[in-house]
This record gives structure tokens, C-alpha cells and sequence, in this order.
């Protein structure tokens, strides 16, 4: 074999290489990927069904009730224009409060229901995720349009 058919050998194996690498972090990187929705986006359907994505807005008020089992929790997100009612078994962050921030990682089901995997809350009393925030922005300001 001549040192060009070896050095090109060389090159395409390792070009080969590269794209079997780029290909596998791609797909990691989709199968990980897990994308944020408001609570308006989910109730007008933009939401995937039985994929995992988050919710973000303000836990509603008189909404948190807790089951006889003690770990297994219902609650309601909303971003003033929209409540998705939410279950999650586990502890919860102890910041988590009515009324105040919160970011929830799950699934929706067929019946409307949000299950949690994860619940995320605020870290202060000044913080609310930037996703949330702009929902909550967003949800009072077409609250006003149509009021008007």
C-alpha cells in the first residue's frame, strides 16, 4: 500500500470517527432536551401530550392539598390567565408556598393533568425563573386587552 492510500485511510477513519461522535451528542443532547411552557400555552394545546416539558408561574392560591399518604401533593399553576392543576409525589422544596414562584417538570396526561417529576421554587423573595416572569408579564397584559 502506498503512503497516499494509507494517509487517506488515516483521514477518512478519522473523519468517520468525528461524525459518529458529533451524532451521538446530538442525540443525547435531544433526548435530554426539555422544553418550557406557560400555563396558557398548555390549556390552548401548544403542549406536548406524554412528552416531559416544564410549567412555570406563581403556585395559586388555596390550590396546595396534600393527600393522606403524605407525599403525594395537588396544586395549581397559573399565570393569572390560565390554572393547570398539577400532582407531585415527593418532597417538596421548602420555599414552596402559595402564591409564590415555581417551576414544575413532568408530563401531562390525556385527563388534563399535570404529573410532576420535579418541583423547582424561588430561591428569594425577590427571584421568580425568567420564563415565568415573562409568562406571568404576558398573561396579565392580554388579561388587561380583553377586559378592556
Amino acid at each position: 500500500m502506498k503512503a497516499r492510500s494509507k494517509r487517506l485511510m488515516l483521514v477518512g477513519g478519522g473523519v468517520a470517527l468525528l461524525v459518529a461522535a458529533v451524532a451521538l451528542v446530538l442525540s443525547a443532547f435531544q433526548q435530554n432536551l426539555v422544553f418550557f411552557h406557560t400555563p396558557s400555552e398548555v390549556a390552548e394545546g401548544k403542549a406536548p401530550l406524554g412528552k416531559t416539558f416544564r410549567i412555570g408561574g406563581m403556585v395559586e392560591d388555596g390550590s396546595i392539598a396534600r393527600e393522606a399518604d403524605g407525599l403525594t401533593v395537588r396544586f395549581a399553576i397559573t399565570d393569572t390567565a390560565k390554572v393547570i392543576p398539577v400532582t407531585y409525589r415527593g418532597t417538596l422544596p421548602d420555599l414552596f408556598k402559595e402564591g409564590k414562584g415555581a417551576v414544575v417538570q413532568g408530563r401531562l396526561e390525556d385527563d388534563g393533568i399535570f404529573r410532576a417529576t420535579e418541583v423547582l421554587a424561588k430561591h428569594d423573595e425577590n427571584y421568580m425563573p425568567p420564563e415565568a416572569a415573562h409568562a406571568v408579564e404576558q398573561a396579565q397584559k392580554a388579561a388587561q386587552t380583553v377586559s378592556q
